[in-house]
């Protein structure tokens, strides 16, 4: 796919991976439709897109009705969109026996639902539209490898990969491509604006600096604009993402050990 002109719609767009994906894109020439629910940040990033933003709109992505409206105003302006990537999402992090089910609740809706909504919002009208298009999910390494002490997003990530895999499935009969990308650590604040229980919580300052060590978002967005334009099912990103990815096709047991090393880290403990 050439990018030159086309309309990208990006959840999550007002930092990390979202903001990154978000210039990427802008960069090769398309058209930005960006959502985040914090303000300033979306702020930032208009100034930032210049001409190349067409919407930038405070969202949250678990709203349906929010979604909806969201999708109406970017359909007034276009058709259809050409490519979205539902990125939005949110951690939690604890045993399962000390995570909530309002955390469930609040992490499933931005990181399930989310998708589902940008994908059930934009996708019916690149498909009447006829011209193809793609569809990135942003998955993570621990929907392939289910790590502990992480039980609802592991849930979370491996439910974007399945949903990922059918859609792709689906899809592929009107030329519109489905990837999942799963990442390894990266330097975001998805720890410092996430839910930390139990004694992972008690080192979330430990957690948090063990991740900004972790590889830059803008290694994410070339791994993005690149499944646009080739349309791998999946996609790794970073050294520990596709050492598990790889490991877990390849020696199941021995990713068992990477995947003690990946927790560990996730943790803090190391």
């Amino acid at each position: 796919m050439k990018l030159t002109g086309k309309v990208v719609v990006i959840t999550g767009a007002g930092s990390g991976i979202g903001r990154a994906t978000a210039l990427a894109f802008a960069g090769e020439g398309a058209r930005i439709v960006a959502c985040d629910v914090d303000q300033p940040r979306l702020d930032t990033l208009a100034t930032e897109l210049g001409t190349r933003a067409l919407l930038v709109r405070k969202v949250d992505v678990s709203d349906r009705a929010a979604m909806q409206a969201f999708a109406d105003e970017v359909h007034a302006e276009v058709p259809a969109i050409d490519v979205i990537v539902n990125n939005a999402g949110v951690s939690v992090g604890g045993p399962f026996l000390q995570t909530s089910l309002d955390d469930w609740d609040w992490l499933l809706g931005i990181n399930l639902k989310g998708v589902v909504h940008g994908c059930h919002f934009f996708v019916p009208k690149m498909v009447e539209r006829g011209l193809g298009g793609h569809v990135v999910n942003i998955a993570s390494i621990l929907g392939i490898y289910p790590a502990p002490n992480v039980t609802a997003y592991v849930a979370s990530k491996f439910a974007v990969l399945g949903f990922s895999q059918s859609l792709r499935a689906e899809l592929d009969e009107h030329a519109i491509g489905v990837t999942a990308i799963c990442p390894g650590m990266i330097a975001t604040a998805i720890v410092d604006d996430g839910r930390l229980r139990g004694a992972i919580g008690e080192r979330k300052a430990k957690v948090s600096a063990a991740f900004k060590k972790g590889a830059s978002p803008a290694v994410v967005a070339r791994s993005i604009l690149d499944a646009v334009r080739t349309n791998p099912a999946i996609r790794p990103v970073g050294r520990d993402g596709w050492a598990i990815w790889a490991m877990s096709r390849l020696a199941p047991k021995t990713t068992s050990m990477l995947g003690a090393v990946l927790s560990r880290r996730f943790g803090g403990l190391d």
